[in-house]
């Protein structure tokens, strides 16, 4: 998928936004996808929106420019007062708003800026990206993820600088025997010859390991071996306890995303992960409890099935603005 081309493709003939309702318009886009929004809101937004015509033009630009790099993921908005969720939200809003006021130059231009958030890998939301780096070893990437690579005498060295990736390590043939390396915010990951899978989650990275064996450096604390079979996650307080791993971790490899008695709320972030635009669960329903195999491929097929097992309601207020609430009385 090249969202970088269709986007300017998008933008192409489009009129051009006035920056300061883009930045309004990325302002309210960035509000409503808080877990905390409330209907009044959404009727405020409304208001916003109907009150001129440039602020409608400035919201579609918004919602379409997030609905192809997923900018504002569910639950950033204003979900946590922590300072670095803070600056990812002041990051996302100023890039969201300079994004929809700009035009296809101005895109193409800031796409091809080195210093700016674009890695050596990326994928898109929904998307997933299958790469081999040599001597046998391969790398998977799951939706929204970003990875720089750094190969080189010394070691073999994986930045994730976002998302999701599964890694299989093949143990180095040459004389120097180059470790491979997976590097977090949290600290590094670090194998010769194993299978596993690193997971950026709210501030903590967590690690599973399929077959092999790893060893855990955080950035502070003191090191973890981690054998096949096993879980632990980094953080700023150091490695976790090693706990049994996931045997669904892997799923999304699949396509799948699996759900054993998990609530309807954290049931949708996930499933948010791998749809692009806004998935909003009503905390009355959020504690609903799921179970199944779900594909990924279409997501819309697995929100039209909610209402046959749930006593929910899926509502479209535009195919990238979805809720999930109670079903109405008699329905």
């Amino acid at each position: 998928m090249h969202h970088g081309g269709e986007l300017r493709a998008g933008l192409a003939g489009l009129p051009p936004v006035d920056r300061r309702a883009a930045r309004q318009a990325a302002g309210w886009l960035l509000r409503l996808n808080s877990p905390r929004a409330t209907e009044a809101d959404v009727r405020a937004c409304d208001a916003w929106r109907a009150s001129k015509a440039e602020h409608e033009h400035a919201w579609q630009r918004a919602q379409r420019v997030n609905a192809r790099l997923g900018l504002i993921p569910a639950g950033l908005g204003m979900a946590s007062l922590n300072r670095p969720a803070q600056a990812s939200r002041r990051a996302a809003l100023k890039t969201l708003a300079a994004l929809a006021a700009a035009g296809p130059l101005a895109w193409a231009a800031w796409r091809a800026d080195p210093f700016d958030w674009t890695a050596d890998l990326r994928t898109g939301v929904g998307e997933r990206r299958s790469v081999a780096l040599g001597e046998g070893s391969t790398l998977e990437l799951n939706t929204g993820s970003a990875v720089d690579i750094r190969f080189d005498g010394a070691r073999r060295l994986l930045r994730l600088r976002e998302g999701e990736i599964a890694v299989r390590a093949v143990a180095d043939a040459g004389p120097s025997a180059r470790p491979f390396i997976v590097r977090a915010p949290q600290g590094d990951i670090v194998a010769h010859e194993a299978r596993f899978c690193v997971r950026l989650l709210r501030g903590a990275c967590g690690v599973s390991v399929q077959e092999g064996a790893l060893r855990l450096d955080p950035a502070r604390g003191p090191s973890l071996a981690l054998a096949a079979g096993m879980r632990a996650s980094l953080s700023a307080g150091g490695a976790s306890e090693p706990l049994a791993a996931d045997p669904h971790a892997v799923d999304w490899l699949r396509g799948v995303l699996y759900a054993d008695a998990a609530k309807l709320g954290a049931f949708l972030a996930e499933l948010g992960r791998y749809r692009p635009g806004l998935l909003r669960c009503d905390p009355a329903v959020a504690g609903l409890r799921i179970s199944g195999a779900f594909q990924l491929r279409d997501t819309d097929a697995v929100l039209a099935a909610l209402p046959a097992t749930l006593p929910v309601a899926v509502r479209y207020r535009t195919p990238y603005w979805v809720t999930v609430g109670p079903r109405a009385a008699g329905a």
